[in-house]
């Protein structure tokens, strides 16, 4: 299936590319195509097996930054089912209950339509073509919310923006649409400033890589997968080392940057792609 080399190159990847707006999927598609790499048919259920796991050792990366602050979610979460009621005296009971509003819709089109999207791993040129169309995602998401006022906080955001950003996370379903990415930008349409926008993204990517987790990662236990284990371990060790620091980086220093630069990569990357693969067909 997947080498041990292989493995631990696309979890780094992965963890890296997770968390900054430019699609991790499509890139643990297009490197190994790219490189001429033999990490079995994309189009299986072992590599996007393979992938999920990974994705589970960045989410517990996230899930360790903002433990203390998942306590207070579930708390308040707690609190405000026993009184039956939302309200903004419970700001962390209302944070959950947004999260769970802005999960519904990617976890539900996931399960729909989980067949249609595993086929599009098969083909890097596809992935390739939303790796461009990613990056003008971003910017037009810069270009609208420079119309608006930046400023809103998590604790401002209605339960309609909170499924509107949510509605944007489903694109992350697309190999080379980035899940962080589109969540970003939703969160930036809708008023949010750079900083709260991407503490949203890191905050919606645990619950919907959990359940996907909790879909896919039951497949390791068959016969058929035992090779895979090993690999897997090894590509999450080292997508969770990445993802470490990468959330970091990301903390600190994105709360006023833009997604512009971002924006740029995914179009010259999705062009070079796109040219490569023309040229070895």
């Amino acid at each position: 299936m997947i080498s041990y080399p292989h493995a631990i190159i696309l979890g780094l990847l992965q963890g890296i590319s997770e968390l900054f707006p430019i699609s991790s999927l499509g890139h643990s598609v297009l490197v190994p195509n790219l490189l001429g790499w033999k990490v079995g048919d994309p189009d299986t259920g072992a590599f996007l097996t393979f992938l999920v796991a990974t994705h589970l050792a960045t989410a517990l990366v996230l899930l360790g930054f903002y433990w203390k602050e998942w306590l207070n979610i579930l708390q308040g979460m707690g609190r405000s089912f026993m009184a039956r009621k939302i309200s903004d005296t419970e700001p962390m009971g209302k944070l959950g209950w947004l999260l769970v509003l802005g999960t519904l819709p990617t976890a539900i089109l996931a399960l729909l339509f989980k067949d249609q999207v595993q086929h599009l791993f098969s083909s890097p040129q596809i992935v390739a073509a939303f790796l461009v169309i990613n990056g003008f995602m971003l910017y037009a998401a810069e270009y609208l919310r420079t119309n608006k006022k930046l400023g809103q906080t998590l604790a401002q955001l209605t339960f309609v923006q909170a499924f509107g950003v949510g509605l944007s996370q489903v694109l992350a379903l697309i190999p080379g649409l980035s899940r962080s990415g589109a969540t970003m930008s939703g969160g930036l349409v809708v008023g949010l400033s750079h900083e709260e926008a991407v503490h949203f993204a890191f905050l919606l990517a645990t619950p919907i890589i959990l359940a996907a987790a909790l879909v896919q990662l039951p497949m390791l236990f068959q016969p058929e997968y035992r090779e895979l284990v090993g690999p897997a371990l090894a590509g999450s060790i080292a997508a969770a080392m990445g993802a470490f620091f990468a959330a970091r980086y990301l903390v600190q220093h994105i709360q006023t940057k833009k997604l512009t630069p971002f924006a740029l990569y995914c179009v010259i990357a999705g062009l070079l792609s796109m040219l490569a693969l023309a040229v070895r067909s």
